[in-house]
């Protein structure tokens, strides 16, 4: 393997929809406001940003359309530092587009994803060997409910990583409006099953289980293989690790902006918790303050820090203005 080759070889290995996102400039609503910001997110790549962020070296790779909000998303992302050197700008279909706006206190989304050209990847165009030089793939919820060729993707890029001894991280990022929760359970309980780090929330669990209730959950997911991290509860995010459930507290957030992200933001957390070998609870510690930071500001990944700036806050080092 050449030096070069080493050099670029990627420590996570993530892919998924990426989307164009536009918002109101000011605290108005969609259909009154003058201008909207245009900016982009989506699951994956907010998580690929998060952990360049910090100092990884993460690849994410998707379709988008070959259009000017897909050379936008594509050029953000390589200046973020995210290895995009497997992304295609495809002909197939346009780049997914989302409108955000939060009224009277409540976010609402609009997506506009038919056809788009995410939609249409297949299997074959996985690059097998990328994926298996990883050491952690980080896969959602949200790439399985796009279409029939997006499910058969990445149930493919699974197999791929578990073949290749490449762990395996899933966030079920349980989106109602691309299917119902009967035929999201079908697909994603399967899919945990495989993982060596499921990261649910409370109320994703409830859809998967039928259940919110923590004893109950703790039976259910101890049941599977590898560690499960629960993302909403009151106060805390609990760990199961080797049958025993610890909580971990939430960084108190003085001001919460926007909630979007705050998910994807624990996961590179808590995923470069684990790639610098700390214990599982400083990961998830160290997820949930990068949780914390992305709520305090608007758009899906823009509020996440530096990991200088990251240790700085766990260290309690005050901000000196001038």
């Amino acid at each position: 393997m050449s030096e070069t080759f080493q050099q670029q070889v990627p420590e996570v290995v993530t892919f998924g929809e990426s989307m164009a996102l536009f918002m109101p400039s000011s605290n108005k609503g969609i259909e009154h406001a003058a201008a909207l910001e245009k900016l982009f997110g989506g699951a994956e790549s907010n998580l690929a940003i998060g952990l360049a962020r910090l100092g990884h070296r993460v690849g994410w790779f998707g379709r988008l359309g070959d259009d000017p909000l897909g050379r936008f998303i594509l050029k953000k992302m390589r200046g973020e530092g995210v290895d995009v050197s497997r992304a295609a700008l495809s002909s197939a279909g346009p780049t997914g587009l989302m409108i955000r706006e939060t009224v009277a206190g409540k976010s609402s989304v609009y997506y506009y994803r038919k056809r788009t050209a995410m939609s249409e990847m297949r299997p074959e165009e996985l690059d097998a060997a990328y994926i298996g030089s990883a050491r952690i793939l980080h896969v959602t919820g949200i790439t399985p409910a796009l279409s029939d060729s997006c499910r058969q993707t990445l149930l493919e890029a699974v197999r791929i990583a578990r073949a290749s001894g490449v762990c395996v991280c899933f966030d079920p990022n349980i989106r109602l409006k691309l299917w119902n929760a009967d035929e999201a359970k079908a697909v994603l309980v399967p899919i945990a099953e495989q993982a060596d780090y499921f990261l649910p929330g409370l109320d994703e669990l409830k859809l998967l289980y039928g259940t919110d209730d923590l004893s109950a959950l703790t039976d259910k997911l101890g049941k599977l293989p590898g560690v499960s991290v629960i993302k909403g509860g009151n106060g805390v995010t609990h760990l199961l690790e080797d049958g025993v459930i610890s909580a971990v507290p939430h960084f108190p957030v003085k001001q919460v902006v926007d909630t979007v992200g705050a998910g994807d933001a624990f996961c590179a957390g808590f995923l470069s918790g684990v790639l610098r070998g700390k214990p599982l609870g400083e990961a998830v510690r160290f997820g949930n303050l990068l949780g914390s930071l992305a709520v305090q500001v608007h758009g899906d990944w823009e509020g996440l820090p530096t990991l200088a700036e990251a240790e700085s806050m766990l260290g309690g080092k005050e901000h000196v203005e001038r």
